[in-house]
């Protein structure tokens, strides 16, 4: 892989990482253990935070294949950033509706038994970070 394109899609890689890193990994969790934070207003504040995460996302996954496309990439690297691009996609395709749709919900005032479809999309975000671990590390020797 050229260096130029290498550089960039590090870059772009590891600020990627970092952004999943924060929001997902430390900001969700501790939101709801902060005083006063209500399920609702949690909800609310995390669907704000999580629309922009992902579109953050979604702007640095094109730039990232843009970066990859350019600088001819090994299989591994290829790989490495469809497994990336995937499983965003499938969080914003399949998961994300699903959650929204819960929180509707709650928002609205149902009260509704715990659900474990968050637990998808965390389990998708923990295959992400490794996928973009994995394909930063690769990026640093290409």
């Amino acid at each position: 892989m050229n260096a130029e394109a290498a550089a960039t899609a590090g870059a772009v890689t590891f600020v990627w990482l970092g952004m999943v890193l924060a929001i997902s990994f430390i900001e969700a969790p501790l939101k709801f253990r902060a005083p006063g934070v209500t399920i609702p207003i949690g909800l609310g504040i995390g669907r704000l935070v999580f629309r922009a995460l992902n579109l953050a996302e979604a702007a640095l996954a094109l730039v990232l294949i843009a970066a990859v496309a350019v600088g001819t990439p090994t299989v591994a690297l290829v790989v490495l950033t469809a497994v990336a691009v995937c499983v965003l996609a499938a969080q914003l395709a399949v998961v994300r509706p699903r959650l929204n749709r819960r929180s509707d919900r709650v928002l609205a005032g149902e009260d509704l038994p715990r659900s474990t479809t968050h637990l998808y999309y965390i389990a998708l975000e923990a295959a992400k970070v490794l996928a973009l671990i994995s394909l930063g590390t690769a990026l640093l020797s290409a």
